[in-house]
């Protein structure tokens, strides 16, 4: 595989792309490689190694809210060759801060329903509640459509990260 976001339908979908390559080498020399790296402090991003997990950052000097973030798991297939599982996507705070949102436009949602069924049932002026219940799909297909434009700012980064991966991987 040579790009992470592929050009094919369901990636043009998820926000956190992932992917999975076999390498002939052991789990031990892989994450050995990172750990390397990371206590010589020569590679140009910054490496998280947590037992068979790698999280790989772009350097704060070259950050912006939509830069990305490599994880990756490496597995142990069979003597001397490894699986590596991993997800390209935003920090783990821009995440948790768009599902808070859709979590919150949830909430409105359920609640600007009731308020409407509510006025609706008792012959009142509902034309608010109704306004609302139309209006938060939008704000969440319109956080969705944030996210793409995310992650289309963030795709340069992504690329740099999967081909970081597999310069260190192969080598």
């Amino acid at each position: 595989m040579n790009a992470p976001i592929r050009d094919d339908e369901m990636n043009k979908i998820l926000l956190k792309p992932r992917f999975q390559i076999i390498i002939n080498k052991s789990i031990d020399d892989i994450l050995q490689k990172f750990e390397t790296l990371k206590k010589e402090g020569h590679s140009k991003y910054m490496i998280k190694v947590v037992s068979n997990h790698v999280v790989i950052d772009i350097p704060d000097h070259e950050a912006h809210f939509w830069s990305p973030q490599l994880h990756f798991e490496v597995e142990r297939i069979e003597q001397g060759k490894s699986l590596i599982k991993g997800l390209l996507g935003p920090k783990p705070k821009v995440w948790t801060f768009f599902m808070f949102l859709h979590f919150a436009i949830a909430i409105a949602f359920v609640v600007f329903f009731v308020m409407l069924y509510v006025k609706w049932s008792l012959n009142q002026n509902y034309h608010i509640a109704l306004a609302m219940c139309l209006l938060t799909p939008v704000l969440s297909f319109g956080l969705y459509f944030a996210g793409q434009v995310g992650k289309k700012i963030g795709r340069k980064q992504i690329q740099e990260l999967y081909h970081y991966l597999l310069k260190i991987t192969h080598q």
